[in-house]
């Protein structure tokens, strides 16, 4: 269940750092109220994670995880640069964090 929480972690830390982008350029209320929300499960569900998993492997896929969803969700939501060596860039962190997993218990 600790892979769950932490994929969930995850998902809401994406989910805030496209909240935060959308709140800093509308300022609108529901957004920001989204955003702290987002952030907030981010921190409960990697809490949940880590009674189970090695804080460092926890912590590091789920910075990782968030950092390749937050690329994509740039690209696809505000055209930001897809370029072959973003990518590339973007392939070695997912590299690492499904190392961590293998590697895990």
């Amino acid at each position: 269940m600790a892979w769950v929480w932490l994929a969930l972690a995850a998902l809401f830390e994406v989910g805030w750092a496209v909240g935060l982008k959308k709140a800093m350029a509308d300022g609108g209320g529901v957004v920001w109220a989204a955003t702290v929300g987002a952030m907030a499960a981010s921190v409960v569900f990697l809490g949940l994670a880590t009674r189970e998993l090695p804080l460092g492997t926890a912590y590091a896929v789920w910075t990782g995880a968030g950092t390749a969803g937050v690329f994509i969700a740039g690209v696809l939501l505000f055209g930001e640069s897809a370029d072959f060596l973003r990518i590339g860039c973007v392939m070695l962190i997912l590299a690492g964090v499904f190392g961590l997993k293998l590697l895990s218990p």
